[in-house]
């Protein structure tokens, strides 16, 4: 499985850029943009959930203002999700028939103001899921190259082989972090290596700025040594254990900061020692390796 598009290695989300986070304002978010691409940040990752169906259509009245270059940048966004806030729903569900799978895309580049998505992702598994009918809207996306790339998001690696009975998965996206190493145990970034599918990381910072409990601690006290011996800042080195991955990770960030967006991207040229990368590992588990 071949990746088509060049993705920043660094990945900007855009989650919290509108109603469910900073709500900046037009200006603010093209000065954004113009930083983030300044940095090397050139991926922006969506979903047509955040901000209850609204970001995207803030992102893209923006964009249409920016004078950026749609070929400078790739978009990702999902669909799946449907929520009751920002929709007439009843109930949160997923839903994934063929049609609303192609409506979803097209809401979506018309909210983004542009003619095709870099990567269209499933944003979560459904337990009704058909692979047949999912499939049959992907195709029908790419070969009318609204969409130039197919993945999904959160999905467990049985779930992706069940999909690909009838469609190549081209990513995944899924929670991981130093906090949260799931996926590097039940195979999910084995999947990747072998098929060359791109992985990507959401909160991949996990819960070190959030909390204050033990596993926390134990990664601070791990990271006292390397903070100088790399001459970087905490949130360089969480960058820098994901991406030594072999499944070549691409850390989805949140902030909206731009000092900690500058940073971020320069935590790509960290090249983690061996020992280095397994020292914060066990100070992440809170043991030694078997």
């Amino acid at each position: 499985m071949k990746q088509t598009t060049k993705f920043s290695r660094i990945i900007s989300g855009a989650m919290t850029w509108g109603s469910w986070g900073k709500k900046l304002s037009k200006k603010e978010m093209i000065e954004l943009m113009h930083h983030s691409i300044d940095c090397g940040l050139t991926t922006f990752d969506h979903a047509d959930i955040y901000g209850s169906y609204s970001t995207e259509s803030d992102f893209g009245k923006a964009f249409g203002d920016s004078g950026i270059k749609r070929e400078d940048i790739q978009l990702i966004t999902k669909c799946g999700i449907q929520m009751t806030r920002g929709r007439d729903n009843q109930i949160n569900h997923y839903q994934y028939d063929k049609d609303y799978i192609i409506w979803s895309a097209e809401q979506s580049l018309k909210k983004l103001k542009t003619d095709y998505l870099d990567f269209f992702l499933m944003h979560r598994p459904s337990p009704l899921m058909e692979p047949e009918e999912m499939a049959e809207a992907a195709q029908q996306l790419l070969q009318s190259g609204k969409i130039k790339q197919f993945g999904v998001s959160n999905f467990t690696p049985s779930q992706v082989a069940m999909l690909e009975t009838a469609i190549p998965v081209e990513g995944n996206q899924v929670e991981f972090s130093l906090t949260h190493h799931g996926p590097m145990y039940d195979g999910t970034f084995d999947d990747c290596i072998a098929t060359k599918k791109m992985a990507m990381a959401w909160s991949p910072l996990g819960t070190f700025f959030r909390e204050d409990d033990e596993q926390v601690t134990r990664i601070k006290e791990a990271m006292g040594p390397l903070m100088e011996k790399y001459d970087a800042e905490e949130s360089q080195l969480l960058l820098a254990w994901i991406l030594k991955h072999p499944a070549k990770v691409y850390p989805v960030i949140g902030t909206t900061n731009k000092k900690r967006i500058a940073l971020a991207a320069k935590a790509s040229k960290i090249e983690l020692e061996l020992q280095d990368w397994f020292a914060l590992l066990v100070a992440g588990q809170g043991h030694d390796v078997p």
